[in-house]
């Protein structure tokens, strides 16, 4: 069974004016996406800042969102290395402070053979009991994991059951789906494919467009298994404009952007990320208005 099924919301962290985590703002989210219908949170992924917070500080922040939520939906912790030591460490911190599953990134800047991608999952997957999702995302890591290494692991190692698709790569999608036969569990990695990864049989997102409108992610997903495939789709076509905004820059500056200007305080990005360019801030403005969020 799937850790969870529809959208979750991978989210960022908020910080305070002296960088440190801003945790009176950070339950303020997590509520307000419960209250949205949001199935799943994701934490301390990409979106989370997680390659510019301290280790003592991801896991700081993966305990809070697990006792904020308190089993209401599951929480997905990202414990990803490059470091594959480290990557177990994060993850049986993980385990023990709550998560009901793990986000593990492909080792980025080493660049690991397919093999050594098997090697360095199915290290990590052993060392806990919870279930893991790979994530597969070449853009920001430098490696592709393969269609039929995301398969293998998935059919040889218990609890790694499934993978954040954020290739772009709709036939890498599909070719997992098949060869799988569906055992493997594939959520979009990009708000632009949701409904498109819907059809080829995928189980949700993992959504940076959910920071802002949590309600409309859900409902993607949620009329798409009801059958009511143009509702959905009505939803993804409107959306696109925000989407493009969300990532005319590095993800998370326009959605921490877009949450300040929804007067969420969520701070700026960590170095080496920097503010929303100007010009770029403007279109955000303009694509939030007409969605009617601003």
């Amino acid at each position: 069974m799937a850790i969870f099924e529809g959208a979750g919301v991978a989210l960022v962290t908020p910080f305070k004016e002296n960088g440190t985590v801003n945790y009176e703002v950070l339950e303020s989210l997590i509520e307000e996406q419960i209250a949205a219908g949001t199935d799943c949170i994701v934490a301390m992924g990409t979106t989370g800042e997680s390659a510019t917070t301290s280790e003592e500080e991801h896991i700081q922040v993966i305990r809070f969102v697990c006792e904020v939520v308190n089993g209401r939906i599951p929480v997905v912790a990202g414990t990803g290395s490059n470091c594959t030591q480290t990557a177990v460490e994060l993850s049986v911190e993980a385990e023990e402070a709550g998560a009901d599953g793990v986000l593990l990134v492909s080792p980025y800047y080493n660049k690991a053979t397919q093999n050594g991608l098997k090697a360095h999952f199915t290290k990590i997957a052993n060392s806990i009991k919870i279930p893991a999702i790979l994530y597969n995302v070449p853009s920001r890591t430098g490696v592709n994991i393969a269609p039929e290494t995301i398969v293998d692991l998935c059919r040889h190692v218990e609890n790694i059951v499934g993978v954040k698709e954020a290739s772009g790569n709709f036939s890498a999608a599909a070719k997992i789906l098949q060869l799988s036969g569906g055992y493997v569990d594939v959520y979009s990695g990009n708000d632009d494919q949701v409904v498109p990864m819907l059809a080829l049989g995928g189980k949700g997102v993992i959504s940076v467009l959910s920071n802002v409108v949590p309600k409309q992610t859900h409902d993607m997903c949620a009329e798409f298994f009801k059958g009511n495939i143009e509702a959905s789709r009505r939803i993804q076509l409107k959306a696109m404009p925000l989407i493009e905004a969300l990532f005319s820059e590095v993800n998370p500056i326009p959605v921490k952007a877009a949450l300040n200007l929804m007067g969420k305080n969520v701070g700026e990005p960590r170095l080496p990320l920097t503010v929303m360019e100007p010009q770029h801030q403007e279109v955000l403005k303009k694509a939030m208005q007409d969605f009617g969020i601003l």
